[in-house]
């Protein structure tokens, strides 16, 4: 039986399954796929040569896109007093403190991205065992953790993007949407390989990037060479 709709099946059509691709090939190829009726994202897959299961081995950083990720993030700033009005006047979405807490232990989860003051971590740390699993836990190595909270909510709002290695060693995030150009395209997938590179661990032996696939949310997945992001 055929896999997928007949937009993915003709999207699959074009795709050379056994060929690793160049950036720029890659590129086209989602120009000319066909497209759904709303703007679909392009995901990356890159599968690295760690064990993160070795704590010398995790894969972590934060990186703004040049050109964002074309998704409108809630940013939900805990913080308070003068950090609070900061937030507010810099784009966040939602501000508070204690009283954003207590509705969080509650189950609300209305917000896509957490930014707190340190002074608030001490709270914010209670709430790891919601906030961790979904990924949503303040981090000082993202610069989620912070007092230049403008400096923060803006790189959200621009497109600042985290990435973290799984415990498969893989690592999942968007680099924009199909109504990209492809230069923008192209600046993003660069800037994001350029921090995971840079990200690599000195214990880590052997070929770093293992692969690397794009795909958009409702077409087929294609190979990247990983040789072209000048990493071993």
């Amino acid at each position: 039986m055929a896999k997928g709709g007949k937009r993915y099946r003709a999207s699959a059509q074009l795709r050379n399954e056994s060929k690793k691709y160049t950036l720029d090939e890659a590129i086209t190829f989602l120009g000319n796929v066909k497209r759904a009726k709303f703007d679909e994202t392009i995901n990356i897959a890159i599968r690295l040569g760690v064990d993160p299961k070795h704590a010398d081995q995790m894969v972590r950083g934060s990186v703004l896109l040049p050109h964002g990720t074309g998704k409108s993030l809630r940013v939900l700033v805990i913080a308070k007093g003068d950090k609070e009005r900061e937030a507010k006047e810099a784009g966040a979405d939602i501000t508070g403190a204690e009283d954003i807490l207590q509705k969080i232990q509650g189950g609300w989860f209305e917000f896509d991205k957490v930014i707190a003051t340190p002074d608030m971590m001490g709270a914010v740390g209670k709430l790891g065992s919601v906030l961790g699993p979904r990924g949503l836990m303040p981090n000082p190595k993202m610069g989620t953790v912070t007092f230049e909270v403008e400096k923060a909510v803006k790189e959200l709002k621009r497109g600042k993007v985290e990435f973290k290695v799984d415990k498969s060693g893989n690592v999942h995030t968007i680099i924009g949407k199909m109504s990209f150009k492809p230069e923008q395209i192209k600046e993003n997938m660069q800037t994001l390989m350029e921090s995971v590179v840079k990200a690599k661990p000195s214990t880590s032996k052997g070929v770093y990037l293992r692969s690397v696939t794009l795909s958009p949310t409702m077409a087929p997945g294609i190979r990247l060479d990983p040789g072209i992001f000048s990493a071993t």
